[in-house]
């Protein structure tokens, strides 16, 4: 079953905003009250998953709901993010990272809940450029004498 956008009534008044950034990702996360619809649209393709579903494995589903469980609001709240950008570990990431940024403008006193767990730190390792004469950042070709 396909879950679209107009499913969910997002406001000002029943929802929370984080946006969420890992290596190439970006997602915008909205934490939607009175829902239990967890929904994830790619921007590239324009196509709306299942978070469960998208995710691929179990692994990245428990770090996206990392924060929730965390404070332990896991079933008060239905999620709608935007991804771009990245693979899907890398954008699961930035929805972690959403997600614990939405809860602090839902609740700010989860903040040192959620610092002492370190999701409110982004992660700024991003990929190396690639420099002339490597085959890629530091991949050299290989050395011959003669």
């Amino acid at each position: 079953m396909m879950l679209k956008l107009k499913d969910f009534k997002i406001g000002f008044d029943n929802s929370f905003y984080g946006t969420g950034r890992r290596k190439e990702s970006v997602a915008r996360v909205w934490l939607v009250r009175g829902s239990d619809k967890q929904i994830v649209k790619v921007k590239e393709s324009g196509k709306e998953y299942d978070l469960k579903q998208y995710m691929q494995r179990e692994t990245l589903y428990n770090k996206v709901m990392y924060p929730l469980k965390l404070t332990g609001l896991e079933g008060r709240f239905g999620l709608y993010a935007t991804v771009s950008g990245g693979g899907i570990s890398g954008q699961a990431e930035a929805i972690m990272y959403g997600i614990a940024k939405a809860l602090l403008k839902y609740n700010p006193d989860l903040r040192q809940t959620l610092k002492r767990a370190g999701l409110l730190r982004r992660d700024a390792r991003e990929k190396e450029r690639k420099k002339y004469g490597l085959m890629k950042a530091r991949k050299a070709y290989r050395w011959s004498k003669r």
